[in-house]
């Protein structure tokens, strides 16, 4: 099972961040690939591999970490992006407690590479412009349009500050793979921990 632990902005939350990406959606056109927003989430921790069999084993374990966590007070906050294709929003507000939770293993065995706290929101599509592949000798070269694109899009982001929502549970989520929107993947919530501590 492809699964993941997360933590969901409040509705308020998701739709205010929703309404400051119209002018960057109307902007890149078809070059940017958008998320679901019934679907974005902060992603704590992530296992590609889990067997069917350890989900019991993988929920008392995230219910244990869970346990030592009081809710937390939270806002997206600012844009950046990942590996020049992936445009995430940023996360403000108590971070050192997220960080501490981000670093617990919530999914063991889960890949453990860890990015700042972040909600991806686009990915470059595949309807995006690319740069010329040829020049003259001599000629400087020409800049790539995605990422004139993408840098475009976390400057316009720089500024923005959602509303404080506080995350009171974690969710632990199924990803099923081209079953979702256009293609993309379908996320289940299998069940939700409250953060108690």
């Amino acid at each position: 099972m492809r699964l993941f632990a997360a933590l969901r902005p409040s509705p308020a939350a998701l739709e205010h961040l929703d309404y400051a990406l119209t002018e960057v959606r109307a902007a890149a056109g078809l070059s940017l690939r958008w998320g679901d927003p019934e679907q974005w989430h902060l992603t704590l921790a992530f296992r590609a591999d889990l067997p069917a069999g350890a989900l019991d084993d993988a929920l008392e374990n995230l219910q244990g970490i869970a346990a030592g966590y009081a809710p937390m007070s939270l806002q997206l906050v600012g844009a950046g992006v990942f590996s020049h294709r992936t445009l995430w929003i940023g996360v403000g507000g108590q971070t050192d407690r997220l960080g501490a939770l981000m670093a617990e293993p919530l999914l063991e065995g889960e890949d453990r590479e860890r990015r700042r706290a972040h909600l991806t929101v686009a990915r470059i599509s595949a309807r995006a412009p690319r740069p010329p592949r040829r020049r003259r000798r001599g000629e400087p070269a020409l800049p790539d349009p995605t990422q004139v694109l993408l840098d475009s899009a976390v400057h316009a982001l720089s500024i923005y500050r959602g509303p404080i929502w506080e995350a009171r549970e974690i969710e632990l989520v199924a990803s099923h793979l081209g079953e979702g929107r256009g293609g993309g993947p379908r996320h289940e919530v299998l069940a939700t921990v409250p953060l108690s501590g």
